[in-house]
């Protein structure tokens, strides 16, 4: 491997979006945080799991413009056509404003319905609910948010992310725990007082990136022809988007259903599924980074017409992600208790704490092939080859994760059609993360093959 030429941009890539995953993780930390500290009960942590899978997965869907923002702006720099790169902006922030009011649409109407659905008991659910209600009118930001940063990336400014999530941090951290405690003669607001701080978050970020994306000096400000719709740009955009958009949305809801799975196990489960998922991502940060790198190098790389560094660049990200995702992976096994008293405090719900760190060494396992999971479907991406990695999400999710996690954390699994039932492993929320493992490991190993032996580095019409 030639490793001149590629290891800078990989490190100049990876490192502020690195800095911005863990803001980002930030977010997340602050609301379960708060729920150990200041409200009792594990239904309020069991409620904040199904609100971040909710939350976290509705962005997932813009992913049908966000996408090809990335892909498109990035080949348009890597062959300096600077005109070809703020079009590309300006139509995938359109097809993002869609995406959004037919999601805004479906809330509207169901949104409570679908929450009821997911298998948490009725206290939690309705807490899912009313934070939801809260946070759901604030979709088209976070739209914009995503999308205008994901064409950033595709221009190379990895700083741009960071900035913009240092900002929601700050807001939804300091908003979310002065509104809940009612600090400095502020409301006491409570479970409510976390909600509206995620809202003041999207909405300052949303704010930040509008800053960013439209100053001069960005490269990427659309001009006003730039936003007349254009079926030739809407079908490219499309083209490129939607099997990303699908597999956002088959994998939303394949998490979702099998979050469903877990939820059936009791708020004890869900809380520990909750905590455990919140630190896992500390290893999945190093994922996400040189995930977007790999990305982003990709699609440069190929707009410049190299194909041979596009392929050793993204080699070289999935090395350097597999040792890294790897190291934090042996330390969130050897300390996955301490973490876990760390949202709870040390002599509370002693019951979640010790679920929790079992379920952490169990994914500690499933680090490295994660790690490969994540880079070569961010390389693929990024080369505008966004069917491959949707085949392969799907049938594991679903021909593997959701069958194994019913079989081996349910006592009974119940055959549709009146076909009777099935005697099962009745391991609890342990047999679901066994479930998620084997997913991990087998999405990770296909990845690794489509990257080997797939033409993914062909040019995109």
């Amino acid at each position: 491997m030639h490793l001149e030429g590629s290891v800078r941009p990989l490190v100049r890539l990876v490192v502020p979006v690195l800095f911005e995953q863990a803001l980002a993780l930030g977010v997340g930390f602050t609301d379960k945080w708060l729920c150990g500290r200041l409200l009792e009960g594990p239904e309020y942590l069991a409620a904040v799991g199904l609100v971040a899978y909710c939350i976290g997965f509705m962005p997932a869907l813009f992913a049908i413009a966000g996408v090809p923002a990335t892909a498109l702006v990035a080949r348009a720099v890597g062959a300096g056509d600077a005109r070809t790169a703020r079009r590309a902006t300006a139509q995938a922030l359109l097809v993002g404003a869609v995406v959004a009011a037919v999601i805004l649409a479906a809330a509207a109407l169901g949104g409570g319905r679908f929450v009821r659905m997911l298998g948490l008991p009725s206290q939690s659910s309705a807490l899912a609910i009313r934070y939801l209600a809260i946070v759901v009118p604030a979709l088209p930001l976070m739209m914009f948010t995503q999308v205008g940063v994901a064409a950033l990336r595709g221009a190379g400014s990895m700083r741009s992310g960071l900035g913009v999530m240092t900002v929601v941090n700050l807001v939804n951290a300091s908003a979310s725990a002065a509104l809940a405690t009612g600090f400095a003669g502020l409301p006491r607001l409570g479970w409510s007082g976390l909600a509206w701080g995620t809202l003041l978050g999207s909405v300052a970020g949303s704010a930040v990136t509008m800053i960013l994306l439209f100053r001069p000096g960005s490269g990427l400000a659309p001009r006003w022809f730039d936003w007349l719709p254009s079926l030739a740009w809407r079908r490219r955009i499309v083209a490129i988007g939607t099997p990303a958009g699908l597999d956002g949305i088959a994998n939303a809801v394949c998490q979702l259903w099998f979050l469903s799975i877990v939820n059936r196990l009791g708020d004890t489960a869900a809380a520990a599924h909750a905590l455990g998922i919140t630190i896992e991502s500390i290893a999945f940060l190093p994922g996400a980074a040189f995930m977007v790198a790999a990305s982003t190098l990709a699609g440069q790389f190929l707009g410049a017409g190299d194909q041979r560094r596009a392929r050793e660049s993204v080699r070289l990200a999935a090395i350097a992600c597999t040792l890294l995702m790897s190291a934090v992976a042996v330390v969130l096994y050897a300390e996955a208790a301490g973490f876990a008293r760390l949202f709870l405090g040390r002599d509370r719900q002693p019951e979640v704490v010790s679920q929790t760190a079992e379920l952490v060494r169990i994914v500690a396992f499933a680090q490295p092939p994660l790690a490969l999971l994540m880079v070569f479907a961010g390389a693929l991406r990024g080369a505008g080859q966004t069917r491959l990695p949707m085949a392969v999400n799907l049938v594991s999710l679903c021909g593997v994760r959701l069958p194994l996690a019913m079989f081996l954390g349910w006592d009974g699994v119940v055959l549709p059609g009146g076909l009777g039932s099935l005697p099962a492993a009745g391991l609890g929320v342990r047999g679901a993360w066994y479930a998620m493992a084997a997913d991990l490991f087998l999405r990770g190993l296909a990845m690794t093959l489509l990257f080997r032996w797939s033409n993914w580095s062909r040019p995109v019409r």
